[in-house]
Order: C-alpha cells, then sequence, then structure tokens
C-alpha cells in the first residue's frame, strides 16, 4: 500500500518543515507546496498557521485556500488545520478589535482568551472529547500550546483544554475536518500518535 499523500500548504505562514518532517515520520508522502491541484487531489491536506489571524486569511485568500479547504470539506474530504491554522477554519477571528471573517467551516468566533498571562505557552493537558479518533492511543494527552486566542466549547467532537479562566477548543473532529490549536509536531510522542491517528485515517 502506497503511503498517503498529504500537502502542507504553503500560504506565507507557519512552521511548515517541523510539520512536513513531522507526517513525515509517521508514515505520510508529504508535499509543502501552494499549488492549487496538488491542494485539491491530496488525500489529506494540512493547514499550518503562525501570528494573527488577519494575516493568515490574507496569505490563505491570496493562494485561493479558502475555496479549496470549502470544497474539500463539502466533500468530507480530510482537512488538519494546525495552530492559527486551526483558527481560520472559524468563521470570525476578532483581534485587537478587528474582526476578519475566516474560511467559515466551522462555527464560532476566534477571541481572546481571559488569562492573567498571554500568549499561553507550553505545555497543557487536553480532555479529548467522547469517541476521538485523533486522540487514540495517547496516553499522556499534554501537548504543546503558543497562541493568545482561541474558541469556546460549542458542540460535540471537540477536545477542551484550560488557560486562566477560559475553556477553549484545544481539537475539534467533524466529518472529515480536524483542528488542533496546539502544535503536535511540537508535541513530543504524544503529539506524533495524533498525527499517526489522522495520517493512518487518509488510508481507511
Amino acid at each position: 500500500m502506497s503511503a498517503p499523500r498529504v500537502v502542507v500548504l504553503d500560504y506565507g505562514s507557519g512552521n511548515l518543515r517541523s510539520a512536513e518532517r513531522a507526517l513525515s515520520r509517521v508514515g505520510a508522502d508529504v508535499a509543502v507546496t501552494a499549488d492549487p491541484g496538488a491542494a485539491r487531489e491530496c488525500d489529506g491536506l494540512v493547514v499550518p498557521g503562525v501570528g494573527a489571524f488577519a494575516a493568515c486569511m490574507a496569505g490563505v485568500r491570496a493562494v485561493h485556500a479558502d475555496d479549496i479547504v470549502q470544497s474539500r470539506v463539502a466533500q468530507e474530504r480530510p482537512v488538519l488545520g494546525i495552530c492559527v491554522g486551526m483558527q481560520v477554519l472559524y468563521e470570525t477571528g476578532d483581534e485587537h478589535g478587528e474582526q476578519t471573517a475566516g474560511i467559515g467551516v466551522l462555527p464560532g468566533r476566534v477571541e481572546r482568551l481571559d488569562a492573567p498571562v498571554l500568549p499561553h505557552m507550553g505545555w497543557n493537558t487536553v480532555a479529548a472529547a467522547e469517541a476521538s479518533h485523533l486522540f487514540d492511543g495517547v496516553e499522556d494527552q499534554r501537548f504543546y500550546f503558543v497562541h493568545s486566542y482561541a474558541v469556546a466549547p460549542a458542540g460535540d467532537g471537540e477536545s477542551t483544554a484550560r488557560h486562566g479562566e477560559s475553556t477553549f477548543v484545544a481539537a475539534v473532529e467533524r466529518g472529515g475536518l480536524c483542528a488542533t490549536q496546539f502544535h503536535p509536531e511540537k508535541s513530543g510522542d504524544a503529539g506524533l500518535q495524533l498525527l499517526r491517528n489522522w495520517v493512518r485515517s487518509l488510508a481507511a
């Protein structure tokens, strides 16, 4: 059986190479590219992201990735968002009083965490959603976060974490769409197991 073909979307944001290396380690055939054809045709599309919501969305729109993600989600073809790459999947981002429309394949608003120390940086425990496939076999559910904004829990398929006064969505699984607020590629064995689960699901 050939390795699942995964595209890490290069739209000018994100720690692309560390994601590429981690996905390769768990058995994916990985390409880092902005090519729309490759992004449409691959077995799994990864949307990374670091920095500000508005800047990431500008990059997403510049390579027409919003259309590609919307099309893949409508067809229930796998997409994995990471960090701000998760946040831009939601309807709206609210940063510094500026509201920016997201890709809109998930309902909700990205807002500033209510916490005395921001950014939320470092290791935190995640409470996995019931019947989660992403967290299957993950024994130590501690993952590495770097963010000041997140989405409040609102539905099924959401794994959560807490920082300060905020309980927020740490990961979400909705059909072919998965996303993590944390960085699995920086989260040691737990992160590799989560990515391995996702890559294996592409071949199912």
